[in-house]
């Protein structure tokens, strides 16, 4: 038996991973870890293309990080480095509809 969370192997009957600290056997927990369901490649990618200095298919995907940077570059610069994030968002849609990036942040396989 292994930790949903982090991945360590359990003790037999042992109700919380010692590496992460999450209760294995509650109801909460499963709740928590069950797999999301997919997000869409088509969605992604158009959100890429159309709005990628905006960091929107990053947002969708779960990428705050990288969404947070590109919404930044835009609106801190007025607008004037805009083309940069659009650019980024170009490139990452193409490489998200051609199946390059084919997972989410929780790594979710893409569906068609």
């Amino acid at each position: 038996m292994y930790c949903k969370k982090c991945g360590k192997k359990l003790e037999e009957g042992q109700q919380v991973c010692l590496s992460c600290g999450t209760l294995v056997n509650s109801q909460l927990n499963q709740q928590a870890t069950s797999p999301a369901a997919p997000k869409s490649k088509i969605a992604a990618g158009l959100f890429g293309i159309f709005l990628g200095a905006l960091g929107v298919h990053n947002f969708y995907l779960g990428y705050t990080g990288k969404a947070v940077a590109q919404l930044l570059i835009s609106i801190l610069s007025c607008g004037v480095l805009s083309f940069v994030s659009a650019i980024w968002g170009l490139i990452e849609g193409i490489l998200i509809l051609t199946g390059s990036i084919d997972r989410d942040a929780m790594g979710v396989l893409l569906k068609d």
